[in-house]
Parts: structure tokens; sequence; C-alpha cells
């Protein structure tokens, strides 16, 4: 009797222990490249083995009636067909396992949907030039990219959800369309707010900086976890990852050194089945302070966070 008691104890530890390994998530790291050619090439970003997804930033001028203008800064001029060479690239990420998406918006430009019809017009320019469809002219030439990033901080609040689902029923007609957005940490997003309430997206990367009432301040990580805790438990989307500035050069605020990201944010980050990394604002922050280099492993790594003796992880 003793020795089938043992038996099942034997059987009931290891399934205790994926259990207790599948209650705390493990994530990737998503990062914004082309605002500054300093950055290098995107191949180079997806070579450096640091990210699993890659947003190209920005598409800044698009609706009302207007031509949709791709700004990548310093790394080509789509106005001369400069970008198609990205094609090359583009595919290389993906050949790596990367997803690509094209990021709409950003901190400066012109943009705004002024009706449903207005963003359902976005949504089939976006799918012909840069998603599924077909175009005689693709600013990015023959490369299909794997999804959208609303990331809306100026114009009007409306139609976003119209957007978002429009692009989402493109999946139908064959590669699944990945919707992403990058709302501000106060709840909800002034503008995504009702684009978010669709449920539709697959990743949500918000903004934990440049907001001081959300945001990791001194040592003190209170704000951003309870913030945290309320973007996960309120928002329908399959992976929310911290949104956050890879140098204190990347923002005004809201910079987290990587030894605080890793030895007291992540484990609390990490306890929500929502949890799906960190994206980092930018590539080129990054490439300068490597800060990515030192919070990767500790980023997808379940076994790096801490022990049960209260260590904590340093970088």
């Amino acid at each position: 009797m003793a020795s089938q008691t043992m038996k099942h104890s034997l059987i009931l530890i290891p399934l205790l222990l994926c259990f207790l390994v599948a209650s705390v998530q493990s994530g990737g790291i998503a990062v914004y490249w082309g605002q500054d050619g300093r950055e290098g090439t995107l191949k180079s970003t997806c070579d450096s083995g640091n990210y699993v997804i890659v947003i190209l930033a920005f598409i800044t001028t698009f609706g009302n009636g207007r031509t949709l203008v791709l700004n990548l800064a310093g790394h080509c001029d789509p106005s001369t067909g400069g970008c198609k060479s990205l094609t090359t690239d583009i595919k290389a990420c993906q050949a790596k396992g990367i997803k690509v998406l094209l990021s709409l918006g950003g901190g400066s430009g012109s943009y705004t949907l002024s009706s449903p019809s207005d963003a359902q017009n976005v949504a089939k320019y976006l799918w012909d030039n840069y998603l599924g469809g077909t175009s005689t002219d693709r600013p990015l030439g023959r490369a299909v990219l794997d999804g959208i990033d609303l990331d809306i901080e100026l114009g009007g609040t409306s139609y976003y959800d119209v957007l978002a689902k429009t692009l989402s029923s493109y999946s139908s007609k064959g590669k699944k369309v990945y919707i992403s957005a990058a709302p501000q940490c106060p709840y909800p997003d002034a503008h995504l707010g009702q684009a978010l309430s669709t449920g539709i997206f697959d990743y949500v990367w918000v903004q934990f900086y440049n907001n001081p009432p959300c945001q990791y301040q001194s040592g003190d990580i209170t704000k951003l976890t309870k913030s945290w805790n309320t973007w996960t438990s309120n928002v329908k989307v399959t992976k929310i990852f911290m949104g956050l500035p890879a140098s204190t050069g990347a923002a005004g605020s809201g910079y987290i050194p990587p030894s605080t990201l890793t030895g007291q944010v992540l484990p609390m980050a990490k306890k929500s089945s929502k949890y799906g990394g960190v994206m980092l604002w930018s590539r080129y922050f990054d490439v300068q302070n490597k800060y990515s280099d030192q919070v990767k492993s500790f980023v997808a790594n379940l076994a790096d966070d801490g022990d049960a003796n209260g260590t904590t992880a340093t970088a």
C-alpha cells in the first residue's frame, strides 16, 4: 500500500510542477523600427535574435480621403520607389519566424478617420498595398506584411473599431492579418478605447512611459503594477506587452533600469495569462543602450526571475 501511494505521489509531482510553470507566462520582445537611419537595417534588426515582432513606423498620413503616406525617416524614400528594396529584408525576417507589422499614426503627422466608409477605404488600401492584396505599385515591394499596428495619438477618436474589424476580416482571404495597438497607459485610452473593446486585437503594447500617473517612477512600481493589472483585467486581447523606452533618451519619463525590470517588474507582469512580453521604443535607442541584450532572456525565460529564497536577477 505504501509503495502504491509513493507511485501516485511521483506521478503527481511533475504534474504539479507543470501547473506551477504554466501559471507564470513567458514572452518576447517587440520593437519599433524605421524612425532613425542610424538604427541599422531591418535585416540586422532581425538578425540580432532579440525580437519576435518588428513594427515598421509609420504611415503618418491617412484618412479623410487622403493618400496614405509612408515615412521611414532616413531609411528610404517611398515617393521614388526607394523602399521596395525592403522586400528582401522583410522576407528574411519572416523566414526567421519574426512577424513584421506596419504601424499607422505616431506622435506626429496628419491623420484621422472621417466615417465608417473612410475607415474601410483605408483598410482596403492597406490590404492591397502592404498585405495580401494586389496593387501595381506596392511601396514595400512584393513582401506581404503580417499585420497592422495602430499607434493613434492625434486627430479624432472615431471609427478605428471599423478599421480594425475590416482589416481583421481580410484574414478570411488566406493569410491571417494580425492587428495590434499601442495605447497610452491611462485607462481607457482616449483614441483607441472603442476599438479595443471589439476584442479582435492580437497584441496590445501599452505605452507605460510619458504618463506619470501609470508608470514606473524612481524605484516605485506601485503605479505601474496597478495600471498593468487594470489593462490585463479589462482588455479582451490575446497578449499584452509592457511598452517601455529602451533608454533614458527614448522618452521624457518612464525608463526602467534593466535590473529593476528583471528583478521586480517582470515577475509581477508574468502572473497574468495575457503577458506577451515587452515592447521597446525604439530600435535606435535599443542599439545605443543594449537594453534588449540585457533583458531578453528574462522576458522569455521562466527560470530567470529569481528563486524561492528571494534572490533577484540583475543586468
